[in-house]
C-alpha cells in the first residue's frame, strides 16, 4: 500500500516538530517552522536520474520564491538501502556543483538507517541524521550564514547533539520515531 503525500508529508512535519525542534537538534529550525517557510515536497522518483531532475527543479523553484526558506525533499520510495541513498548525495552534491548552486545552496542528509563512517548501525548518535524516510534537506547558504552569525559558534552543535542523542537513548528515541510514523494512520 502507497502512503498518500499528505501522510508522508505529515508524518515528516510530526519528526520535524517532536524531534528537530523539541530536542533543539537543529537551532534554527524552530523559527522557520513558526515562519511557515519550510517547503515539503514528497517525490515519488523511482530512478535516480529523475530524482536528480526533481532536485533541480527544487533549486529552480526556491531561486523564484525567496520567501521560502528550506525545502525538505522526501523520498518514501526510493532509496531505501542507506549505500544507494549515500552514492546518491554524492551525484546531487556533484551536479549542484556543476550547476553553479556551490555557495547559494547545500544539502543535509537524512534516512531512516543514517549511519556515520567509523560508527556502528546500533550507535544512538546516527539518530541526530535520521529520519523517517529518506530526504534531502535543501537549504540556502545565505540564511545559513546570517543564522550562523547571529548563533555565534556552530561548531559545538554536533557534538552537543550526540550528547542529547546518549541521553535520550535509543529506546526513547525510537518511541519518538514511531509516534511520528503513527500520525494520521488511525
Amino acid at each position: 500500500m502507497q502512503l498518500s503525500d499528505e501522510l508522508v508529508t505529515t508524518q515528516t512535519m510530526k519528526w520535524v516538530n517532536e524531534f528537530i525542534i523539541k530536542l533543539n537538534v537543529c537551532p534554527f529550525a524552530k523559527r522557520e517552522v513558526e515562519r511557515e517557510s519550510v517547503r515539503f515536497v514528497v517525490l515519488r522518483s523511482k530512478k535516480v536520474d529523475v530524482a536528480l531532475e526533481e532536485l533541480m527543479t527544487e533549486v529552480a523553484w526556491l531561486d523564484e520564491h525567496p520567501e521560502t526558506e528550506t525545502t525538505l525533499l522526501i523520498f518514501p520510495t526510493l532509496f531505501k538501502d542507506f549505500f544507494r541513498y549515500l552514492d546518491f548525495v554524492e551525484v546531487a552534491e556533484n551536479l549542484m556543483f556543476d550547476q553553479g548552486c556551490e555557495g547559494v545552496y547545500q544539502l543535509a542528509t537524512f534516512h531512516p538507517d543514517y549511519c556515520f563512517a567509523g560508527a556502528e548501525p546500533g550507535d544512538v548518535s546516527n539518530y541526530t541524521n535520521r529520519s523517517p524516510y529518506p530526504m534531502l534537506h535543501l537549504l540556502r547558504e545565505g540564511s545559513l550564514d546570517k543564522a550562523i552569525e547571529i548563533y555565534g559558534d556552530t561548531s559545538a552543535i554536533p557534538v552537543r547533539n550526540v550528547e542529547k542523542m546518549e541521553e535520550q537513548g535509543a529506546a526513547k528515541l525510537e518511541t519518538i520515531f514511531a509516534s511520528c510514523m503513527k500520525v494520521g494512520k488511525d
